[in-house]
């Protein structure tokens, strides 16, 4: 006869806190890890991010245009963060995604939403800079290591590639995929522009939905 487990709700509130899931979704999770908190929130992940990817392609005709000001004036970001409704769009958790990715766009300085987004003339000269510095190695060598420094490119270019800087075990399309199956609507990252004091505007617009 098998025994029930016990689930402390401390370690409940800690998943919570950990993945911002539901508290009947972490007890469901932890119930299935046996109560191991790690193993509960690769599972959350995994929910959400499969709930996610049902949700994708929805129309995101709602949501908000928010801007955000950081180091005294100095870097400035003014995105368009899209969802299905108003209610989702006045609800705080897609509010404090929303804060989430403005403070990203200023501090990690994406130039694209999205890698499908990239000019293949960029791409081109990251491949043809890449394989001269390892000019004379077997090609499925020069073929691996310039397939991995185009990875690394869109990593640090495109926003939703981008590790999240509150937590850079996740990148930006899981965070937000993370909240589209918490919310139940698909969340689309539209557009945004950076503003840095000396510098050129940085831009970037998503047509089609990217998470």
């Amino acid at each position: 006869m098998s025994t029930a487990i016990t689930i402390d709700p401390k370690i409940v509130k800690e998943l919570r806190d950990r993945t911002n899931a539901g508290m009947m979704d972490c007890k469901k999770a932890l119930t299935e890890a046996n109560g191991n908190p790690d193993e509960a929130e690769k599972i959350l992940r995994k929910k959400f991010n499969l709930s996610a990817g049902k949700k994708a392609g929805r129309e995101t005709r709602e949501g908000v245009i928010a801007s955000y000001i950081h180091l005294g004036g100095k870097v400035g970001v003014l995105v368009e963060i899209n969802c299905e409704t108003d209610f989702v769009a006045k609800n705080e958790i897609f509010r404090e995604l929303v804060k989430d990715i403005t403070l990203q766009i200023a501090a990690a300085s994406p130039l694209y939403v999205s890698r499908e987004e990239v000019p293949e003339k960029i791409l081109q000269d990251e491949r043809e800079v890449a394989a001269a510095q390892i000019k004379g190695k077997p090609a499925p060598v020069v073929e691996k290591i310039v397939s991995g420094k185009v990875e690394k490119y869109y990593s640090t270019a495109c926003l939703l590639e981008q590790a999240f800087v509150k937590d850079a075990n996740l990148t930006i399309k899981e965070v937000i995929n993370n909240k589209i199956g918490e919310l139940g609507e698909n969340i689309v990252v539209r557009r945004f522009t950076r503003y840095a004091v000396g510098e050129g505007v940085g831009a970037a617009k998503a047509e089609e939905p990217q998470a």
